[in-house]
């Protein structure tokens, strides 16, 4: 089979799931299960995977859903909590103390308190968390998830204590282990060129985030009401991305995004709160009245403005739940704590399905989901809950993660017959493998421009940076041998391209929107968020084109071309603050309206 041909069938399940569901706007319950149908058959009929292997990865497919739906049960427990308890109320209030406008508080939320939250936890955590906070305090929903799949590109890298590279880089490449006697100290040395790139592009994602939300939900549609808080933007990320740097590159790869994220808040929220490039009064930006929202926005969790029933509480007790979060966290997940490898010690599943070496296990006291139930059962008596308005939280909150269910059941067991198609009787790598090797041999000294965008293919399919570092990071290295560059810049864009991935990954959207009740709408997210996935993945790319080639070429590369054109593109736009709306952008919100 010719290896053109053997690279379009790799991506056919892709290719599908781009069709049906951001194409033809289906829903995921309906476009996932024939991605799952096209894998299955090409891994039974093309690469001669034998049936078992084929069912065993189903069900572990299977049982990773079950994982996730158990975390957006979690989330939405909480956030119903908050309201029945009338908190909600008084963070929203919070919000509004510190700035009145949504492009403010959507930065603080979601980009910097996103950020701790995924180096706490990382497997997509941070939209469990931010997606529905935001929603709480007014946001539509949908604007919602996109500012939360939007954010799941810097700090991801650095998720869960480091998992993606400590796990994922260093696993991947200690397959071979002519490369190095010592993977960990190679690790590192990646994470910091990581870091480096993800500044670089990072720079720019707060300020992104906030254009993409006027621009497709606010009152006038204009992308440009968001550049207008470029500073206050700009702000927020360099406060959150130079300690984030400095940490990966003199500590490693456990605590930047953690640390970026709280240092951020340390000194963003009290600048805010004293005025520090706030817009003034008169541009202060909102949302439109409720009643004048597209319906497509609008997730079906109602938010009620649901007081105490003393009346009043207090700033600190309202924000309890999420300090417990953060610290429950923190001290599950880092190495130096005990809790751990106790926690992980219990696992629910079975070992060589079907006699295969395909394994299902669901770890339930280390799922961020016991820690929103715990906290949500603590929440409870910490604002002196009645036992109606608890049931009720429990009752919408079961209601909600099951509408999600039929989208992920299918999703995730595609993504595992997908991952597991090698070794069959065809004797062909897996499809991720052999779709990047044929983009690889196409590609030659120009594969820095994409070898980000395969590490993005790998999350988008894995749903996972951690995965995607594990499949591609040992392909990386060799493909950056192969050309004459040095092979860790190459491993490190696919560490950066892996957690871009994310923004668009099908069962994080899915998630996302399950939490806040957006079940259903996965594509009109992706169609969305593609432009800051786009962005992310070829200024990295570029930028690792120009540093790899710099010896042979010199400065003056296409690498620095490429990165030189978006910074004066986006210099441009931020100076003469453009209201015109780009043609793709224009008639993707035409066709959402």
């Amino acid at each position: 089979m010719s290896t053109g041909l053997l690279a379009f069938l790799s991506l056919l399940p892709i290719i599908v799931v781009a069709i049906f569901l951001v194409g033809f706007r289906w829903p995921a319950s309906k476009a996932m299960p024939i991605s799952f149908v096209v894998a299955v058959v090409l891994a039974l009929f093309v690469w001669g995977v034998p049936g078992d292997i084929v069912a065993a990865a189903s069900v572990n497919g299977l049982v990773t859903a079950i994982s996730l739906l158990y975390i957006i049960f979690g989330a939405i427990l909480l956030l119903n909590t908050l309201q029945e308890s009338g908190g909600l109320k008084t963070i929203r209030q919070g919000f509004t103390d510190i700035s009145p406008d949504r492009r403010v508080q959507v930065i603080i939320i979601a980009w910097l308190f996103g950020s701790f939250i995924e180096g706490s936890a990382g497997f997509g955590t941070p939209a469990a968390v931010a997606v529905p906070l935001l929603v709480g305090l007014g946001f539509p929903a949908m604007a919602a998830v996109v500012a939360g799949m939007v954010i799941q590109s810097t700090p991801v890298s650095f998720g869960a204590a480091g998992t993606p590279m400590l796990v994922g880089v260093q696993e991947g490449l200690a397959a071979d282990a002519s490369i190095t006697n010592d993977f960990l100290a190679l690790t590192y040395d990646i994470a910091g060129k990581v870091a480096i790139l993800h500044a670089v592009a990072g720079f720019l994602i707060p300020l992104f985030m906030v254009a993409l939300m006027t621009g497709f939900f606010g009152k006038n549609k204009s992308f440009a009401e968001g550049l207008k808080i470029w500073k206050f933007a700009l702000f927020a990320s360099v406060a959150m991305t130079i300690p984030y740097v400095i940490v990966a590159n003199f500590l490693g790869p456990e605590f930047p995004a953690m640390i970026g994220g709280l240092i951020g808040l340390a000194i963003v929220v009290p600048a805010a709160k004293k005025g520090f490039l706030m817009p003034a009064e008169q541009d202060v930006w909102d949302f439109d009245d409720k009643s004048k929202w597209n319906p497509e926005w609008i997730g079906s969790i109602e938010i009620k403005d649901i007081a105490h029933k003393s009346g009043n509480m207090s700033m600190i007790r309202a924000w309890t739940p999420y300090v417990l979060i953060g610290v429950i966290l923190v001290i599950t997940r880092l190495p130096v704590f005990p809790f751990k490898e106790w926690m992980n010690a219990w696992t629910l599943g079975m070992n060589n399905v079907f006699g295969t070496e395909v394994s299902a296990g669901f770890e339930p006291l280390f799922s961020p989901g016991t820690v929103f139930i715990v906290v949500s059962l603590i929440t409870y008596f910490l604002h002196g809950m009645n036992g109606t308005s608890y049931k009720k939280a429990w009752s919408h909150s079961a209601k909600t993660m099951i509408a999600a269910s039929a989208a992920l059941i299918f999703t995730v067991p595609m993504v595992q017959v997908f991952l597991n198609s090698g070794g069959g009787t065809a004797g062909f790598e897996s499809m991720p493998v052999e779709l990047a090797g044929a983009v690889a041999a196409a590609a030659g000294e120009f594969w820095p421009l994409f070898g980000t965008f395969i590490g993005g293919m790998g999350a988008f399919i894995a749903g996972s940076n951690t995965v995607s570092n594990m499949m591609f990071s040992l392909f990386q290295f060799d493909v950056g041998t192969r050309i004459g560059v040095d092979s860790t810049w190459i491993v490190a864009l696919q560490a950066v391209g892996g957690a871009a991935g994310n923004m668009i990954c099908v069962h994080n959207v899915v998630a996302a929107c399950a939490v806040v009740g957006l079940v259903g709408k996965e594509g009109a997210i992706i169609r969305k968020t593609i432009f800051p996935f786009l962005y992310y993945a070829l200024l990295t790319g570029a930028l690792g084109y120009s540093i790899v080639w710099f010896g042979d070429k010199g400065l003056f590369n296409l690498g620095t071309f490429i990165v030189a054109a978006i910074g004066l593109m986006v210099f441009y736009l931020i100076l003469t603050n453009n209201k015109r709306v780009p043609t793709d952008l224009k008639q993707d919100k035409t066709a959402g309206m």
